[in-house]
């Protein structure tokens, strides 16, 4: 429960840090908007996605950071291929660090609560459902 409830308090800027430390170790490379004109560029780009783009045959990966760094992550496909490697991973252990806690006290229950979603709500999915 504690992942749970220490990711519900980090800020939007705690997850983009966390991002971009990924896409770091992944291979891609920092470029500062320290100019007008790549600022300029850098708000043309959606912030905090990824879009794919072809460069002399080749194609890139960006991934626009106005908030924290104000600046534009590059990468190549590999780099691209090895960060969703690395975010596939850290959701598995995050999956499996919820599911050793939800063991860890099979005492606990909703039941004082009503349920898990409240008082006449038939197994938690919804008045009726069983």
């Amino acid at each position: 429960m504690l992942p749970l409830l220490l990711g519900a308090c980090a800020t939007e800027q705690d997850r983009v840090v966390a991002k971009t430390d990924m896409l770091v170790a992944a291979g891609f490379i920092a470029r500062p908007a320290d100019t007008p004109a790549r600022q300029a560029m850098l708000q043309k780009l959606p912030p905090h996605h990824f879009v794919m783009r072809a460069v002399n045959g080749n194609y890139v990966y960006l991934y626009s950071d106005p908030l924290v760094c104000g600046c534009l992550y590059v990468g190549s496909a590999q780099a691209y291929s090895t960060y969703k490697q690395q975010k596939f991973q850290q959701n598995l252990a995050d999956q499996q660090q919820m599911t050793a806690q939800m063991y860890s006290d099979p005492g606990w229950n909703f039941g004082p609560w009503g349920g898990a979603w409240g008082p006449g709500f038939g197994g938690g999915f919804g008045p009726g459902f069983y």
